[in-house]
């Protein structure tokens, strides 16, 4: 797994940062009606239309908690499922709760190490998977459509007794096929916890409010740029792409071009992982997590390593749980 890239990745979670970044440059589409929304209306800025295009205009953001919430959620449910917190909770003697104050985080599973955590009595661990405001690449204008909701009676009507309900409401909602290009980093991660990732991205689908009935999101990575730094920010890359198809064409392949664009004049030095290399490396990876064998197998590898780092710097009841594996 990435036998090509191991230059550029970490051989084990290191302590202390060590300039080794791996992008995601994803491309976000809005599969269906979504709302995205903080105070009750949808998340906007209002902001330079592209580089080139100096015109002002509205768009519609997604804040970064709206997009890694869904797909840290992601992993952890295959931790349950593949049977990573019940070894956890054998050792340890407690689970892993997210965001729950009485049980608290456990600190050493992949979730925990991946994408951090600060309630618990573990302690604290800065998230290694760094995400920006992302916006969309048309206006608020050309993206949104306000509906009115209602909330029926049982029998499916808005009447009872003879008396019409007032329970109306209107909401605006994300239209399908809307773009929302932007750039997720990971920091010093291992072959392991790059994998990881880029699985919670690709099988995450509900995002923003309402889940359970709408917000679909389709997460097409377009590139994976390794890299010894930080590169641009979403905006700047959704002003580019706004620049390059102003005139018409295809989304995706701006985004690339834009990013290859963008990451030159970051001072970084660089890999970028396109096109056909890209495809065989995701290729690689589905021929893993499409099989429940092998999809176990690396959970299981992935906690070890996390356990082993949890280990070394100490994390709550993690070096006691060593102890008591190497007694058995």
């Amino acid at each position: 797994m990435f036998e090509a890239y191991v230059d550029s990745l970490q051989t084990r979670i290191p302590e202390r940062p060590g300039a080794y970044y791996a992008h995601l440059v994803v491309l976000r589409r809005t599969d269906s009606y979504a709302v995205f929304r903080t105070d009750g209306e949808l998340n906007t800025a209002h902001v330079q239309a592209g580089l080139d295009d100096t015109q002002k205009m509205t768009r519609l953001t997604i804040f970064k908690r709206k997009q890694t919430t869904p797909e840290r959620l992601t992993g952890r449910e295959l931790l349950r499922r593949y049977g990573v917190y019940d070894q956890i909770k054998e050792e340890l003697g407690r689970d892993c709760a997210y965001n729950d104050q009485e049980t608290g985080f456990c600190g050493v599973c992949p979730d925990c190490v991946t994408y951090g955590y600060a309630m618990s009595d573990t302690g604290a661990e800065k998230s290694k998977v760094y995400s920006d405001t992302a916006y969309s690449l048309t206006s608020y204008d050309d993206s949104h459509e306000s509906f009115t909701l209602n909330a029926p009676y049982e029998d499916g009507t808005m009447t009872k007794k003879g008396v019409t309900s007032n329970r109306f409401s209107q909401q605006d909602h994300v239209k399908p096929g809307v773009y929302f290009p932007g750039v997720l980093t990971l920091r010093d991660p291992t072959a392991l916890g790059l994998a990881y990732v880029i699985n919670n991205v690709r099988r995450s689908r509900l995002y923003g409010a309402q889940t359970t009935r709408t917000g679909r999101l389709d997460n097409q990575i377009v590139a994976l740029i390794f890299a010894d730094g930080e590169i641009f920010a979403n905006l700047k890359l959704t002003q580019r792409v706004h620049d390059l198809t102003s005139g018409g064409g295809d989304v995706p392949s701006a985004v690339l071009r834009a990013a290859k664009e963008l990451v030159q004049q970051d001072g970084v030095t660089c890999k970028v992982v396109e096109g056909a290399a890209l495809d065989a490396l995701l290729g690689e990876l589905d021929a893993t997590f499409t099989d429940a064998d092998k999809l176990r197998t690396f959970l299981q590898d992935y906690a070890a390593q996390t356990r082993e780092y949890a280990e070394r710097i100490g994390v709550g009841g993690a070096r006691k749980a060593r102890a008591g594996r190497a007694r058995k």
